[in-house]
């Protein structure tokens, strides 16, 4: 295990916060950067259908769909102590569905695809899938969400399939922490999918970390070494309430203290330049090969550039992550709903979707479904 950790590391083998105000970075600190968007671009080719634009004028050009329920780890932030009771199989879409509502999707003017779970390696004909969503007209961009267990052996011919970009989620560095938040062995295997990864020519190899208070908090900095001299971009994400993961305001470490706490490491840490419709805040460090980022969903939302919309694996269409609502595309679809009747149904989803989610207090009172469910 040591010899797999030094490969991306090259090392030696009462509530506190007085008010809101404490998550807000200090707008006047200067990280090198001050433009945090880059102009909008009127001319990014495909023409996207009405069907995909909100109220607000945003266009959805981003689906994420969830290809299972299912998954081999049972991590504390994703999934209940005593599980979740999964979709009976009939339910789930199966390959041609998917197909078919990716293909409508793209035609009307989505360009990037992002396949989640559960844990999407485990469907066994992701290869299928990948290559079929690849040579779909218009997209661009083909990525999965996975947790890296069984990556490593699959990747050589996802990528072959198309696989363009991917995200590998690690909590932490320490393979007893590991095995405590996704009771189950196996972080050696991570480490072996993020070098695979490297190896097979990704640029960057991006690591999602969700930092949670009093158990890898301590590793930020840790995490930020591996982006010396690999192409990795390490994404620190806010711990986000959904059902079941017993959220509390006290294990968030928000965007601020994070940012804080890689600066007086890194003082040469500077704000990158940040496509309108980014997740995250991007940094770069003098000298380091990789990216250091921060997903910060709960303490400065992104919603007005958001341009996501997710198929969940029960066919159910979900515009907003932290939103209730959802609609069934399955049901239409396997009544006999032709594709303009499909998309009248999308469109009428997209238009209800509110202008950002509900903050990070209401959002913990809010009916949701477990992470899990909805697909990473």
């Amino acid at each position: 295990m040591k010899r797999y950790i030094s490969r991306i590391t090259n090392w030696p083998t009462p509530f506190p916060f007085r008010n809101l105000n404490f998550f807000m970075v200090d707008k006047e600190r200067n990280f090198g950067s001050k433009p945090t968007k880059e102009p909008i671009n009127n001319e990014e080719g495909n023409q996207i259908s009405d069907m995909l634009i909100d109220g607000f004028g945003r266009k959805h050009t981003y689906l994420r769909i969830s290809l299972t329920e299912r998954c081999n780890l049972r991590c504390q932030y994703c999934m209940p102590a005593e599980g979740v009771d999964l979709t009976p199989s009939p339910k789930l879409l199966t390959h041609n569905e998917i197909l078919r509502l990716a293909n409508l999707f793209v035609t009307s003017g989505v360009d990037k695809i992002r396949l989640t779970g559960g844990e999407p390696t485990v469907r066994k004909d992701i290869h299928d899938i990948c290559s079929n969503l690849s040579s779909l007209k218009g997209l661009k961009t083909l990525a999965v969400t996975t947790n890296g267990i069984i990556l490593a052996k699959k990747l050589p011919m996802l990528k072959q399939c198309g696989l363009t970009n991917l995200n590998i989620s690690l909590d932490t560095l320490v393979p007893s922490k590991f095995e405590f938040m996704t009771r189950r062995k196996g972080h050696h295997k991570v480490i072996e999918s993020i070098n695979a990864a490297i190896d097979l020519g990704y640029n960057p190899v991006k690591v999602n970390c969700v930092v949670m208070r009093g158990f890898n908090d301590d590793e930020i900095c840790d995490f930020v070494n591996l982006t010396v001299d690999k192409p990795i971009n390490v994404r620190f994400i806010e711990f986000m309430p959904f059902d079941g993961n017993v959220w509390n305001v006290k294990k968030l470490i928000p965007y601020s203290e994070m940012l804080d706490t890689v600066a007086k490491k890194f003082p040469t840490l500077k704000r990158l330049c940040d496509h309108p419709t980014e997740t995250a805040k991007n940094f770069q460090i003098d000298g380091h090969v990789g990216t250091v980022s921060f997903v910060t969903s709960m303490t400065e939302h992104f919603c007005a550039g958001c341009n996501r919309l997710r198929l969940l694996a029960d066919g159910n269409l979900k515009v907003c992550l932290f939103g209730p609502s959802e609609v069934s595309l399955r049901d239409p679809l396997r009544s006999g709903a032709g594709d303009e009747e499909l998309r009248e149904i999308i469109g009428a989803a997209v238009k209800r979707k509110k202008a950002s989610h509900a903050g990070m207090f209401d959002i913990a009172k809010t009916a949701n479904r477990p992470m899990i469910h909805i697909g990473g």
